[in-house]
C-alpha cells in the first residue's frame, strides 16, 4: 500500500472520528471524505457517483446486493454462474438459492479454459434472473467478454453481475459502456484499503428495496445499500489511491506496462513449465497459474519464498467449478505481476525459477 494511503486512513482517524450529520466540524469532516470517495469511485469505474456503492469487500457486498435484488424471485427461477468463478461470487447465489428454492447452473469453460458463450447461451430462458461471472479469473487471469455476456443476459431479462476483483486491479473500468447491472471489486487488489466497491444500474438501485435501519439516508441512490455507520477512514485511504493511481498515470498506462512485464514473463518460462489458460497477453491479465514437470508446486513456492517472492502454491484458487476443469493433480504456482514490479524482477524471478528445471 503506498504511504499517502496509509497516512489518509491516519488523518482520517486522527481529524473526522465523527459521522454523517453531525452539526460541528468532524461531522462536515466525515461528509466530505464521503462526498469525495464516491467521486473518485465514479471516476475509477465510469459511472455516476450517485451509483457507487461501498461495503466491507466483494463478498459481502455481493451478499448484500444479491438479497436486495432477490426479493420478488420465486420457486423455480434460476440462476447462472460459471466455472471460472471464484467462490466469492458464487456461494451468495448457492446459498440464496438454498433458501429460496431457485436452481442454480453452471456455464462451462471451453477446453482453453475461456468462459463458453455458447454454452451461456444454451442455458438462457425465461426463468433465469441472474447471470454471474467474474470480470476474469482470479486462477488464470482470463478475461471474460462481459458486454456480450450482459448482451445474452438482457436478451431474457437477466441481471448481468459481474465479479471484478482481479479485473479492476489490472484494466480500465468503463462499466456504462460494458453495459452491465452490477459490478464489484476490492480496492485491496489495487493498492487501497480493504473496502469493497460496487457500481449499480441506476434504475434498479431505485427500484430495490434496501435492507436498512431507518431513519439512515436513501440520498444518493448507491448509499440505500450502506447500512450502520461506514469505515469512514477506509474511504479517505480509498481517495488516496484513486490519487496515487492517476498520479502514475492512470490504469490505461499500467495496463500497458503490465502487458509488456507480462509477455516478458511468459517468454522466459522453461520448457518445462506448462501455463493453464491463454498462452499470450490477449484476452488475460498479468496473472499467471503454471507448473514445472516434475517439481512440486507447494516446493517452488515455499522456495521462492525464502528467497523473497510472493507466490502461492494451491489447488483450486477458491474457484471450485474451475478446479474440476484443471489437468494437474494437486496444485499450481499462482504467480502475479502488477505496476509496482519490474523488468529485472521478472527476469530475476525467471532465472530463479529456472533452476528447478535444470
Amino acid at each position: 500500500m503506498p504511504d499517502e494511503v496509509g497516512r489518509a486512513i491516519a488523518d482520517a482517524l486522527r481529524d473526522a472520528s465523527g459521522n454523517l450529520g453531525a452539526p460541528y466540524e468532524t461531522g462536515r469532516r466525515v461528509e466530505a471524505i464521503v462526498d469525495t470517495a464516491r467521486a473518485d469511485a465514479a471516476r475509477f469505474l465510469g459511472c455516476s457517483a450517485d451509483d457507487v456503492v461501498f461495503g466491507t469487500n466483494m463478498t459481502v457486498l455481493d451478499f448484500t446486493l444479491s438479497r436486495t435484488a432477490s426479493r420478488d424471485w420465486k420457486e423455480g427461477d434460476r440462476i447462472l454462474v460459471s466455472r471460472l468463478d471464484h467462490d466469492g461470487g458464487v456461494s451468495p447465489w448457492r446459498e440464496l438459492a438454498a433458501d429460496k428454492g431457485l436452481e442454480l447452473d453452471w456455464i462451462d469453460v471451453t477446453d482453453d479454459l475461456r468462459l463458453d458463450l455458447d454454452d451461456l447461451e444454451r442455458k438462457l430462458d425465461e426463468r433465469v434472473r441472474v447471470v454471474a461471472t467474474v470480470a476474469s479469473s482470479n486462477a488464470l487471469g482470463t478475461i471474460v467478454d462481459m458486454k456480450r455476456v450482459s448482451e445474452l443476459a438482457h436478451s431474457v431479462g437477466a441481471l448481468s453481475w459481474f465479479d471484478a476483483v482481479q479485473y479492476a486491479a489490472h484494466e480500465p473500468v468503463d462499466v456504462l459502456s460494458l453495459d452491465c447491472d452490477v459490478f464489484i471489486a476490492s480496492a485491496y487488489k489495487f493498492c487501497g484499503p480493504h473496502l469493497g466497491v460496487a457500481y449499480g444500474r441506476h434504475e434498479l438501485l431505485e427500484s430495490w428495496r434496501p435492507y436498512k435501519a431507518k431513519p439512515a439516508s436513501n440520498s444518493p441512490a448507491g448509499r440505500r445499500f450502506e447500512p450502520g455507520t461506514a469505515p469512514y477512514e477506509l474511504f479517505a485511504g480509498f481517495s488516496a489511491t484513486i490519487a496515487y493511481l492517476e498520479s502514475i498515470g492512470g490504469m490505461e498506462v499500467l495496463r500497458a506496462y503490465e502487458h509488456e512485464l507480462g509477455q516478458r514473463f511468459l517468454d522466459g518460462l522453461p520448457e518445462s513449465a506448462t501455463v493453464y489458460g491463454e498462452q499470450t497477453m490477449e484476452g488475460r491479465l498479468p496473472t499467471f497459474l503454471l507448473n514445472l514437470e516434475g517439481v512440486p508446486a507447494t516446493k517452488i513456492a515455499e522456495t521462492m519464498g525464502a528467497r523473497g517472492y510472493g507466490v502461492w502454491a494451491h489447488d483450486s484458487w477458491y474457484s471450485l467449478g474451475l478446479r474440476e476443469k484443471l489437468p494437474y493433480p494437486e496444485e499450481a504456482l499462482r504467480v502475479g505481476l502488477i505496476h509496482y514490479n519490474t523488468a529485472d524482477e521478472v527476469d530475476s524471478f525467471l532465472s530463479e525459477l529456472g533452476s528447478f528445471a535444470q
